[in-house]
């Protein structure tokens, strides 16, 4: 494989071609030589565009949740008849991310509990009740980490306070990071996604437990994008 490195005294481009050497040591026709200087350019601006790619996330940075594509989904199993599927959208937050060291990254978010829906307007108003999640006092749901635990290359386990319904408990995310590149505007871009067991009783929302189901499952997807970075006139 040729090497960037050549031979002291010997004219090289970076692909490794040994200039003279191909050239019967004349050096190359200028239009072979216009050509040679594209290629290097072209892999110049490669290189350069990697390294860059790279850096993007190579120290810790703040990002946004995207609230247009991050969610939550939970389940739970009604008397053990059928599987209660539903979704809450309109996540947001903020995270902060290093992926060169991820346990000291960070990830807050709110979820506002009155934008859950299973389908059925009846049993989301029987689920948002103030027997049940108390959304209209309690409207909004929150998440803060407090220790992640690399278990990974892209996996770890992000544990929390919870609050939901008024009550805080802690909470363990078994969370993989989906991707982290550039977006089509060349900005930071990451997603991860999450996964947990809760009991309602927990949460001073388990009406009818045990016989309908005290255990919900909660799958997260969050997608982010870095932070706007302020320049010296805060703008």
């Amino acid at each position: 494989m040729p090497s960037w490195k050549q031979a002291a005294g010997t004219r090289s481009s970076p692909t490794g071609w040994r200039i003279e050497k191909m050239w019967g040591g004349q050096g190359p026709p200028h239009g072979h030589f216009t050509r040679t200087i594209s290629v290097i350019r072209t892999l110049a601006w490669t290189v350069a565009a990697a390294i860059v790619g790279e850096r993007a996330f190579a120290d810790l940075r703040n990002y946004d949740i995207d609230t247009a594509h991050s969610q939550v989904v939970f389940s739970f199993d009604h008397h053990g008849l059928s599987p209660v599927t539903g979704i809450i959208t309109g996540v947001a937050g903020k995270l902060s991310f290093d992926q060169e060291a991820p346990a000291t990254s960070s990830v807050e978010a709110s979820i506002p509990s009155m934008q859950l829906t299973t389908g059925h307007a009846t049993q989301d108003s029987d689920i948002l009740s103030a027997d049940f999640l108390g959304a209209e006092a309690a409207p909004e749901v929150a998440f803060r980490s407090t220790k992640i635990e690399v278990t990974g290359a892209d996996t770890a386990f992000i544990e929390g306070e919870l609050t939901l319904n008024g009550i805080t408990r802690s909470v363990v995310l078994d969370a993989v990071l989906n991707h982290a590149t550039l977006s089509t505007k060349g900005v930071p871009a990451l997603g991860l996604s999450g996964t947990t067991t809760l009991l309602r009783s927990e949460y001073d929302a388990g009406r009818s437990a045990p016989a309908n189901s005290d255990v919900v499952r909660v799958a997260l997807a969050i997608e982010a994008t870095a932070t706007p970075e302020l320049d010296g006139t805060g703008n």
